[in-house]
């Protein structure tokens, strides 16, 4: 490990045998080190010890992160468990002794640990071959209910499953005037939250009501559906 260190990291291991105790002696320069020992209950051989372990455990970390780093530029999407088994012929050889979660540890500290893709679901499919409306609610404010419905879709996650939620809102009042849930994204299920709005829907005169969506698929085929 000592050859490897002094080719690697540039650190002349070899012209000092123990790590530098510079640190106390600046802060506490009329203190001998026997009497700072005594204070907190231990022995210069146990202080001497701990030193050089911290010292040791540092040349090894920095060690495996050259690794590592050698490592990822073949392959930058590795994860660390896949890391860690790679990393056992080398630890071996250095004699170095590091577990798996002190692996994740010393590569969260230094920002290597690698980023999971997070998957979304998707709820939009604007891909398809029905016929595109056009959109008549450009530039429009409604002053008043029932003159624009806005149809979308949006899921719920439990536990190991999604359940799609197709609602009608009104875009007035912000009400929700219709909805279903159902465990897929089949249109019959924007259809019956659309029924079920328009089953609500009081007369109020004379008004003209527009139903508008995204033109995702499940909505775009309600306008196909024959009321």
């Amino acid at each position: 490990m000592i050859d490897v260190a002094e080719q690697q990291l540039k650190v002349p291991i070899r012209k000092s045998s123990t790590p530098n105790h510079n640190g106390y002696e600046k802060e506490f320069p009329h203190i001998g080190l026997a009497r700072l020992c005594g204070w907190f209950g231990i022995t210069r051989q146990a202080h001497y010890q701990y030193s050089w372990f911290c010292y040791s455990s540092d040349i090894e970390q920095k060690l495996v992160i050259e690794e590592v780093k050698r490592i990822r530029l073949l392959h930058r999407r590795m994860g660390t468990r896949k890391l860690y088994e790679m990393l056992q012929s080398f630890m071996i050889d250095n004699q170095i002794k590091m577990g798996r979660d002190a692996l994740f540890d010393l590569l969260a500290v230094h920002g290597l640990l690698v980023r999971k893709k997070r998957r979304t679901t998707i709820t939009t499919n604007s891909k398809h071959w029905f016929r595109r409306y056009p959109n008549l609610v450009r530039g429009f404010t409604p002053c008043g209910i029932n003159q624009l419905w806005v149809s979308d879709i949006t899921y719920w996650k439990a536990k190991q499953q999604f359940f799609y939620i197709s609602f009608i809102t009104d875009a007035y009042s912000r009400k929700i005037v219709g909805y279903s849930v159902a465990e897929n994204m089949e249109s019959v299920h924007c259809i019956q939250a659309l029924k079920i709005a328009l089953c609500g829907l009081r007369p109020q005169g004379h008004f003209k009501l527009t139903h508008h969506s995204d033109r995702a698929y499940s909505i775009v085929v309600i306008a196909m559906y024959n009321y």
